[in-house]
């Protein structure tokens, strides 16, 4: 005979058992559905096996419990890097990259079976150290910042031969410093300093020079006008200036007779005193 405890207790079983079936078909269905968003492709594992065929974007089916989405993102990704090198020079030199990269969508299932979810730091991160070092070493401390764009350029395309194996397609790279050691930014300082006293010495050396070459112009063309001047005196216009020395003294005569005269022979003769008005 059932007794009230056992009904209660068998509505409790029944009511578990209904929860408990609600609860696994409720993960059943949840988990028997999966969205791939715009960017993104899934590679759908069976049993860990994955699937070469990347699924797209969209909402997808799969087997619950069987079956699992990985989700890999295939937008262009931005990654910032610092890599110590060495120049030709043997000089230290570390050099910040960034590199825009992504991976190809349709083989983006290969890259997760080769490498896995964490390719960033398996192979990217140092892809970007090998290729910096390769580069770097081909040019000397000094050069470095004037051939920024070739460098840019060499690094650029020696990841895209390390990364395209893996699938990871190199969209641009850019170098954004280089940090030298600290002897060295005083050695190029001090010698930066050395060149500008040395041009400054130059400019003077050059200045100095023209204006003696400009005096010595000045006296040549001094000479060649004295030159010409005293070609172009004659017996004539010396006794045309006579003249006119003479004219200027008559009118500029005061009426007073001289006192002395100078002999031919360059002597000073007195004169004697000579009334200059009658006397009474």
């Amino acid at each position: 005979m059932t007794t009230q405890k056992d009904y209660v207790e068998m509505n409790i079983g029944k009511l578990a058992l209904a929860i408990f079936t609600g609860i696994f078909l409720l993960i059943i269905l949840f988990g028997s559905f999966y969205t791939v968003n715009a960017g993104e492709r899934a590679v759908l594992l069976t049993w860990g096996n994955p699937s070469m065929d990347a699924v797209s974007e969209g909402l997808h089916w799969k087997w619950p419990i069987a079956q699992s989405a990985k989700i890999m993102n295939v937008k262009t990704v931005k990654l910032e890097e610092n890599a110590d090198s060495a120049s030709k020079d043997l000089q230290d030199v570390q050099v910040a990259v960034a590199i825009n990269y992504h991976i190809s969508p349709e083989l983006s299932p290969r890259l997760y079976q080769e490498v896995g979810m964490a390719y960033e730091d398996t192979v990217i991160r140092p892809a970007i150290q090998d290729a910096v070092k390769a580069t770097t070493a081909l040019f000397n401390a000094e050069n470095q910042l004037a051939k920024r764009a070739e460098i840019r350029a060499a690094v650029k395309e020696n990841l895209r031969e390390r990364l395209e194996p893996f699938h990871i397609i190199v969209d641009d790279v850019s170098i954004t410093n280089f940090q030298f050691s600290a002897q060295f930014d005083a050695a190029i300082e001090s010698k930066q300093v050395a060149e500008q006293d040395a041009q400054k010495a130059q400019n003077e050396l050059i200045k100095v020079k023209l204006e003696a070459e400009q005096r010595i112009a000045f006296s040549q063309a001094e000479a060649e006008a004295l030159r010409l001047q005293k070609n172009e005196i004659t017996p004539e216009l010396l006794q045309l200036r006579q003249i006119d020395v003479e004219k200027i003294k008559w009118e500029n005569w005061n009426g007073a007779l001289p006192t002395t005269m100078i002999s031919g022979d360059s002597g000073v003769l007195p004169l004697f005193n000579i009334p200059t008005t009658a006397s009474a």
